[in-house]
């Protein structure tokens, strides 16, 4: 071949060798996430997963996909990057298993202007812990380095869970009046309303370093908590009996996520004196002069999921709940109506 002294790919802004160096950087975190069904590690150009050998013998497929959204703006500016990917995980996981699937493996997309292979390894490892956490095998995804559509170190995420359950397990199912609602306790803001959040952050003047008005850590440490996942547990609950319906309670609140898994002429009565209100939203509420109403259409405010329970099971499932260790509040029943009634105040 004729040697020319021309433009290269990584003159371009490419650079294949990091992109090479980040997959074998990588593929121990992806080898730890291994369950049964996992075929391949990574490097191919698909993903193999045995469903016969994950155990199941009629299986429907459950899919979720999801970001994170502007919390990415919070690990960027303060390069905290290293759970941003359980919130990927858990954004996609929880909502999988509210349709009464185990997860079975994840794939993640990562996008920056410049690939840094240390603070690309650091993300993934997170997004690795999150598939450990919730029994989901890491089995592939994509690396781009697009030089002029990100800026500095700028970068975005995406992510797209599969899960399976036997044929005719899918939730919700059963909900019926009288059934009981059984709270999880989040674990701060999740990642919902972050684009609502900074725009507090700015109005207070504090900076992400600064001391949090509402913790000992540092307000941007405080505001980066990763998502719970509620995988395992829920899954417990889901194999113990009882459970009707789940609801993953992200951008909407419980106003708007409840009412997706009732059927029409029942609703839910919540009682807001059943937990008290998490200090970070007490904060951004009353940073905001924000409405009760309003915080309860924006954020979990201090509930990540609800289990809908068969009111003979509720209490078996309050203590199976709490011994895989959750904090489980009962925030009130199934009735008739529509949409969710709430009384008493959380503010």
């Amino acid at each position: 071949m004729t040697t020319k002294n021309g433009l290269t790919y990584a003159a371009a802004g490419v650079d294949i060798d990091a992109g090479n160096a980040l997959v074998e950087r990588i593929k121990p975190a992806a080898k730890r996430t291994a369950r049964a069904g996992t075929m391949a590690g990574l490097g191919g150009f698909g993903a193999l997963f045995d469903l016969k050998g994950a155990g199941y013998t009629d299986p429907v497929l459950v899919a979720a996909t999801d970001g994170v959204g502007t919390k990415l703006r919070i690990a960027i500016d303060t390069g905290n990057v290293d759970t941003i990917g359980i919130d990927l995980v858990a954004m996609c996981v929880n909502d999988l298993v509210c349709q009464g699937a185990e997860p079975l493996f994840f794939l993640d997309y990562f996008a920056t202007g410049k690939l840094d292979v240390d603070q690309a390894t650091r993300i993934i490892e997170g997004i690795a812990h999150g598939c450990e956490l919730s029994g989901c095998a890491l089995i592939g995804g994509e690396t781009a380095e697009m030089p002029g559509m990100y800026h500095g170190g700028d970068f975005d995420l995406a992510g797209f869970a599969v899960g399976a359950m036997e044929r005719g397990q899918d939730l919700p199912a059963g909900v019926s009046e009288g059934d009981v609602l059984l709270g999880l306790g989040s674990n701060g803001v999740h990642s919902n309303g972050y684009s609502f959040v900074r725009k507090v952050v700015k109005m207070s003047g504090l900076g992400w370093d600064a001391k949090s008005p509402f913790a000992d850590a540092s307000l941007g440490a405080e505001l980066l908590a990763p998502t719970r996942l509620y995988v395992r547990q829920v899954l417990a609950a889901i194999r113990s009996g009882g459970v009707h319906a789940l609801a993953h309670i992200t951008g909407g609140g419980l106003t708007e996520n409840l009412p997706r898994v009732l059927p029409e002429g029942l609703g839910a009565e919540i009682d807001l004196g059943a937990w008290a209100l998490p200090p970070v939203f007490r904060w951004l509420a009353e940073t905001a002069g924000m409405a009760e109403r309003e915080l309860l259409k924006t954020f979990n405010a201090g509930i990540g999921m609800v289990v809908v329970a068969a009111a003979d099971h509720a209490d078996r499932l309050e203590d199976l709940l709490k011994a895989e260790g959750e904090t489980v509040y009962r925030l009130g029943r199934i009735a008739k109506g529509q949409g969710v009634a709430y009384r008493g105040t959380l503010l």
